[in-house]
């Protein structure tokens, strides 16, 4: 039967986008109609075949959504212009059979925009300094943020006296003491209040490669928004979705429904009550096994794995040596902790010596004991500089200085390494040379919470001493349902073996797995005996090709982004293959007018703009989220968006040798496989 895509197209609904010539409306209509014959074609082909080969197959067995038989499944948002080329690809697909909708995930199938996350042995890790710019950007920088805050006080001062109906709530009144004090809220009232446009913007739909976002504006500089009730489609280069698995149609989303028949929503307890289900055990020894370590737990807030579960791990009478960068969830878990802390330069190894020589060699204060214990922190992949740890350096001064190391990496697992195992799988070491690695499955897993990984005693003590097991809600089954299906997909399903008499069912979930000395071990696919099993990929993500395919696309669009925007001129520090692809604004005036010219294009560009104090002062800047949802074409239209908006802005101080946008997309593969 054809798609009802195909036979009961929408009726076409005003453009939300800015209005071009009807001229050249018609080569866009001439390709979207294409596009529609083709998903017409492809997916008759595909249902014949599907109904003759799999009449006999489970009702929760995934499918792609081209052979989904819901019009609700297939039909374009109303929002949607069906000529826009984000809703239909600019090049008629001539793929048998699509598993995933455009506007989820983008459609690709060039080989030749694939490259591999994988450190070169042959070359030394490299530092990537980041870049200076002219003085006069600093210094008008920092005047600006004088300026605001002069005149934000001289606000407050005169109106308080003249105006005391709009500072009642910052003053005494009726026997009450302001709940904020005008000196705390004055960061919110007079800096954050100017970019509340450009920040927290409301979405509907699925945050993939293309987003929805609801219309608003507002008449009070923005101390009320107003919303209009449309909506807009963007293009979306700010969410997590590093491997592009939050979708609304697919293996994964098909499993998550059926585990809401299946477990409801929510187990109604904690890990150490009555909220463990069979699901938590599946997924952690999944975890474990995917990881490569002896054991894991999974909790259900990312930020407090690590808040919740350093104050178990470390307490008084040992230290902690921290990256002077590392996310505020890890400052917070170690200030709980009670130990004592130091500091080290971000990701600079000499400084991380130095600070391990002298609290070796002094101790503990006043006493001058021996720690207890020492435990170093990084993270994988930095979340606001977009650089990679030197984990190859780590791991020698950890053999050297006999510390305990935790990796925090929640921007680097699925993201990095040629099998999406992270850092260790990255720089080719084994994960049993780390003491602690830490994750969340927010970003490449499309799902939500952490977990923790490591030897089978140290995961059974935090599952008592963590904060997160016994007093916080279990994660919610059809997050898990997500994350198993997501990992199984990474590592791939191996058939299942016939059951023996002897064997014991509990070893199934068991968490636990033996290291092996070979990391060509950690390829290993996952067993279908791991896996619920009402669970029922579909064979591309049974076999692991897609995601190996969604690895390699994440790698590419990663490089090209970074070296694309570096040879139009930008300052963007970080690694080659980080998702996390910032470019420097400095100026916060800049930033505000950055995210506001991007969204305002014929074709929308939703991205993050961040300035102080989640950077330092004078390097706020526009953070870009690359992923396998995007296809080459998105990440040349990024491109074109900076390279016009960068130089209206006056954003182009980067040094070395410049090339024009035009030739920038044309050598995007030589850019990718060029050193950089």
């Amino acid at each position: 039967m054809p798609s009802p895509i195909a036979l009961n197209p929408p009726t076409p609904s005003p453009s939300i986008f800015k209005e071009t010539k009807s001229l050249g409306k018609l080569p866009l209509m001439s390709r979207a109609m294409s596009y529609l014959s083709a998903v017409q074609q492809a997916d008759t082909r595909a249902r014949s075949h599907s109904n003759s080969s799999t009449s006999s197959s489970s009702p929760t067995r995934s499918t792609p959504s081209s052979v989904t038989a819901s019009f609700d499944d297939t039909m374009l948002n109303d929002e949607d212009d069906t000529n826009n080329c984000l809703v239909n690809p600019l090049t008629p697909p001539t793929s048998e059979v699509f598993a995933t909708v455009h506007t989820e995930f983008g459609h690709c199938t060039n080989e030749t925009y694939r490259c591999v996350s994988k450190h070169d042995y042959t070359k030394p890790f490299q530092e990537h300094p980041v870049e200076e710019p002219p003085y006069y950007i600093l210094l008008t920088t920092y005047i600006s943020y004088l300026m605001v805050i002069c005149f934000g006080h001289a606000r407050d001062f005169f109106g308080k006296r003249f105006f005391k109906s709009y500072f009642t709530h910052l003053m005494p009144h009726n026997g009450y003491a302001p709940l904020n004090s005008d000196f705390d809220s004055f960061y919110t009232r007079r800096l954050q209040r100017r970019v509340d446009d450009c920040c927290s913007q409301p979405i509907a739909g699925v945050p993939g490669r293309t987003v929805l976002i609801l219309d608003r504006y507002s008449t009070d500089f923005n101390l009320h928004q107003i919303y209009t009730g449309t909506k807009t489609r963007a293009l979306n280069i700010s969410s997590y979705n590093y491997l592009g698995f939050s979708q609304a149609r697919g293996g994964c989303s098909d499993a998550v429904g059926e585990s809401v028949h299946r477990y409801g929503i929510s187990t109604c307890g904690t890990r150490l009550e009555s909220g463990s289900s069979e699901l938590h055990v599946q997924a952690e020894a999944l975890v474990a096994r995917f990881l490569g370590t002896e054991d894991a737990l999974v909790s259900s807030v990312g930020f407090a794995t690590n808040s919740t579960f350093i104050p178990a791990l470390v307490g008084k009478k040992s230290l902690i040596i921290s990256d002077e960068l590392n996310h505020t969830s890890i400052r917070i878990g170690a200030r709980q902790s009670g130990a004592q802390i130091r500091m080290f330069k971000h990701n600079d190894m000499s400084s991380l010596e130095s600070v391990l020589r002298e609290a070796i060699s002094q101790g503990q204060p006043k006493t001058h004991r021996p720690w207890k214990k020492i435990l170093v922190i990084v993270e994988g992949l930095y979340s606001m500089e977009g650089t990679l740890v030197d984990l190859l350096r780590v791991v020698e001064l950890k053999r050297k200085y006999k510390f305990y190391l935790f990796i925090d990496e929640a921007h680097s697992v699925g993201a990095v390494g040629p099998h999406g195992r992270g850092v260790t799988d990255y720089f080719n070491i084994h994960p049993g040379s780390i003491d602690v690695l830490m994750g969340t499955f927010t970003k490449s897993f499309g799902a939500a919470g952490g977990y923790i990984a490591g030897p089978k005693t140290l995961i059974d003590n935090l599952r008592l001493h963590g904060h997160s097991c016994p007093y916080a809600e279990a994660m919610a089954p059809p997050v898990l349902a997500q994350i198993i299906a997501s990992i199984a997909s990474i590592m791939g399903v191996a058939p299942a073996p016939q059951p023996s008499k002897s064997q014991n069912s509990l070893n199934l979930a068991s968490s636990a797995i033996a290291l092996k000395d070979s990391a060509n071990e950690l390829q290993r696919m996952a067993p279908a005996s791991m896996l619920p099993a009402w669970i029922n990929l579909h064979p591309s993500l049974a076999d692991g090709s897609e995601a190996r395919m969604r690895i390699r696309r994440l790698a590419f669009n990663c490089r090209y982004l970074h070296a694309g925007l570096k040879k139009l001129g930008f300052i963007i520090p970080g690694h080659p293959f980080s998702p996390i692809v910032p470019l420097l604004i400095f100026n916060p005036g800049k930033c505000m007018m950055f995210a506001r010219l991007m969204r305002s294009r014929r074709i929308p560009i939703v991205v993050v703009v961040v300035g102080y104090p989640a950077t330092p002062l004078e390097k706020g800047r526009a953070r870009f989220c690359a992923s396998a949802s995007h296809t080459k074409e998105d990440i040349d239209m990024v491109l074109r968006a900076c390279d016009e908006v960068g130089e209206i802005l006056d954003l182009k101080h980067g040094l070395g040798e410049r090339w024009g946008i035009d030739e920038v997309c044309e050598r995007a593969v030589e850019l990718v496989h060029s050193a950089v």
